[in-house]
């Protein structure tokens, strides 16, 4: 069978490759070419994981200047090439929290257009390039088939208001899932139930774009004023200028859902109210992330430049609303 390949993807890859090459000896840039970007921060260092071999990273101190740094994986997981034919290390779409003194990271193995895919985990103590500490993987947390109703890419995890993991993932198929995790994040807790908490599936009576192909994935959970608010991206990624994808929301006091939009519309049932979509630099805003630090929220994901199609990094500071609902400049 003939492999397919996200075309885009390749080229980001390569032109990751000559940016790395021209930047090599001051290896900083002003506007980071990034996919599926997450951030933590330790200490006065912000760290930003994204796709790519190995899963890439750079950091910063004042979120304008960006410096590149190692990959998590210098040689690819051998559990995740023997789970996903035609994985050979470009690693998609992590995630990163702190939680009981370390750092996990999650990342997602697949191959581009199919459901045979692996969400992995690997932990820390410290972000510090300075440690000679390597991340310690632990495997996998779940892995979905060709037989699944679920694409096993695209995780989030949150821990809810009891000290419970949770991990949001999925791309197409059957939507956004939701699985509570072990304490120590490295599988699912077990008897596994998986929640669907968002899908553009709705029925004849009230169909929506996008329903037939089902084109909802990257999920991020964000608490805010006694909220869980679950950011999704409708449509699709990876076609430079061409993309369209966007960014919706909705919010539920349950880390489990409903998850309803402004107007009342359960997410799992087509809902979702627009976030970001384009502006006057990027078109196709999308896999988005949310974070608190030092006093201010940040919304950030990745926009297709409106005058190459390179995917770069989108980040700004994210302020609310009267009635609770997050506000993204350059709504358009």
């Amino acid at each position: 069978m003939k492999k397919r390949y996200c075309m885009f993807c390749v080229a980001l890859m390569l032109t990751g490759i000559f940016v790395f090459a021209q930047e090599e000896k001051a290896k900083t840039v002003r506007e980071p070419l990034v996919h599926d970007p997450v951030m933590a921060k330790e200490g006065d260092t912000y760290y930003l994981y994204f796709t790519g071999w190995g899963i890439s990273s750079m950091t910063t101190k004042n979120l304008q200047d960006w410096t590149f740094g190692q990959e998590v994986f210098p040689v690819a997981p051998q559990w995740a090439k023997d789970s996903v034919p035609g994985y050979k290390g470009h690693t998609w779409a992590p995630d990163i929290l702190y939680a009981d003194g370390k750092y996990h990271i999650f990342y997602s193995c697949s191959t581009f257009g199919k459901n045979t895919s692996a969400i992995g985990h690997a932990y820390r103590s410290t972000l510090s390039p300075d440690s000679a500490e390597p991340w310690t993987d632990t495997g996998a947390v779940i892995i979905s088939h060709e037989s699944s109703n679920y694409n096993a890419i695209d995780p989030n995890v949150v821990i809810d208001e009891a000290g419970n993991p949770w991990m949001a993932f999925g791309s197409f198929w059957g939507g956004i899932q939701l699985v509570q995790l072990s304490k120590d994040m490295v599988s699912t807790q077990k008897p596994e139930k998986l929640y669907t908490i968002c899908s553009r599936r709705t029925d004849e009576m009230h169909p929506s774009p996008g329903a037939k192909a089902n084109a909802v994935e990257a999920p991020f959970i964000f608490k805010h004023g006694g909220y869980y608010y679950l950011f999704v991206s409708f449509d699709f990624c990876c076609r430079g200028k061409k993309s369209d994808y966007n960014v919706v929301v909705g919010r539920a006091k349950n880390v489990c859902g409903p998850y309803l939009d402004k107007e009342g519309r359960d997410m799992a049932h087509g809902g979702g109210s627009p976030v970001v979509g384009s502006n006057a630099e990027f078109v196709a805003i999308g896999h988005s992330a949310a974070y608190h630090f030092d006093g201010k929220d940040y919304f950030m994901a990745h926009g297709y430049s409106r005058m190459d199609g390179a995917s770069k990094l989108f980040l700004v500071e994210m302020t609310w609303d009267e009635e609770g609902w997050p506000v993204v400049p350059t709504l358009e």
